[in-house]
């Protein structure tokens, strides 16, 4: 198997394993073995076990207290509990970022939208969440907080694991709202962007609720607002 190598052999790991667990290749259940899996990879022991540590602290491999190494299972509630988690903190890097969009910026959030519709036309989740979360990650970056912005990246690469469970058509809702979003920010309208991202995430999340669930009769949770 060949793949680009980051820097350190952990990280090189770290990222083949993710790109197999998000792409259903390693699907849930399955048992993750060192030696296996350092001799399919061609490293050693240590940066297997370093990297399986680091994705166990995203949620995309359960340790077991027999030490027992398996990709996780993704249920329905959390599913929609990471969603929640995502809302509030995707949310609050939009609103702290958006003053400070450029042009530029707001032509590389185009870009990405345009990534975005292209890989679910082609079927292609992984890229497609890849890019449509690039969307805001781009206004995040423009607060100037990395600490959300880390935080973020993490429950994002364990929100991908619930892809699979969420029907293609739930998709058109972020699309809709990113056009929209685009719309409100090329005629300076910083306010009515940051409502609308709003609205995304409690759209898409009634509409999962029920994807998932099917009807309920108590109503969809509310996205808090941090100050």
């Amino acid at each position: 198997m060949s793949y680009a190598v980051p820097p350190t052999r952990t990280a090189a790991v770290v990222q083949q394993l993710r790109k197999e667990i998000l792409s259903g290749d390693l699907p849930a259940g399955t048992v993750i073995k060192d030696a296996a899996l350092a001799a399919r990879l061609g490293v050693s022991i240590t940066p297997v076990r370093e990297a399986i540590a680091q994705l166990s602290v995203e949620g995309l491999i359960d340790i077991a207290p027999n030490r027992t190494r398996q990709v996780t299972q993704v249920t329905q509630k959390k599913a929609l509990e990471l969603i929640d988690v995502m809302s509030v903190l995707a949310c609050a890097g939009f609103e702290w970022g958006v003053e400070n969009l450029t042009a530029a910026h707001i032509d590389l959030m185009r870009q990405r939208q345009q990534e975005f519709v292209e890989a679910l036309r082609a079927g292609n989740l992984l890229a497609a969440g890849a890019a449509g979360g690039d969307f805001g990650s781009i206004v995040i970056t423009a607060s100037g907080n990395r600490e959300l912005q880390s935080m973020v990246d993490l429950v994002r690469s364990r929100a991908m694991r619930t892809a699979p469970l969420i029907a293609e058509s739930l998709w058109t809702t972020v699309i809709e709202a990113h056009d929209d979003i685009l719309r409100q920010l090329e005629t300076g309208n910083t306010q009515a962007a940051t409502a609308r991202y709003r609205k995304m995430y409690v759209d898409y999340r009634a509409l999962a609720e029920v994807e998932l669930f099917g009807p309920v009769d108590y109503p969809t949770k509310r996205v808090p607002r941090l100050a």
